[in-house]
């Protein structure tokens, strides 16, 4: 996805509104994510937004999101964010993401998605470390589940 940095999308200090990217994340993560399940999804959680570098008015944004791992009903998909001064040609790097969507079929409900299956070494590497977040965030629920139980 590739977005043009207009001045309603800045700041006093000229740069993107951190909102903004946001959005712009939310939704190319969506596109991806709506693609591999071939039906309507939603977010589920942002697991991690790492603001890098400014983005600066006037610079093209591109956004790459790509579906890293899906478990039954649910995907993580990661989403890298650069940006390209047009008038230097000079590229940077400004963000990475990674959310969680859930498919949902006609009735609101969630539903079954794909496999995921890597095939390069860069898909089996986002993949396995897809894994590990996942299973990070299934522990830090248990955690808290338990820890209200006990109050």
């Amino acid at each position: 996805m590739t977005e043009l940095v207009l001045p309603s999308h800045t700041n006093a200090l000229g740069s993107i509104f951190g909102g903004v990217l946001m959005s712009w994340i939310d939704i190319a993560a969506a596109i991806a994510a709506g693609k591999h399940a071939r039906s309507t999804v939603v977010t589920a959680s942002i697991d991690a937004l790492h603001f890098i570098q400014p983005i600066r008015l006037g610079h093209v944004v591109e956004l790459k999101a790509s579906v890293n791992y899906a478990g039954k009903t649910s995907m993580e998909v990661g989403v890298r964010v650069d940006s390209e001064n047009t008038v230097t040609g000079e590229r940077v790097h400004n963000a990475s993401a990674y959310l969680t969507f859930v498919a949902l079929g006609p009735d609101g409900k969630p539903k079954a998605v794909p496999e995921i299956s890597p095939v390069s070494d860069s898909e089996k590497r986002r993949n396995n470390a897809a894994k590990q977040r996942r299973a990070s965030r299934v522990q830090l629920a248990e955690a808290l589940k338990a820890q209200e139980r006990g109050k």
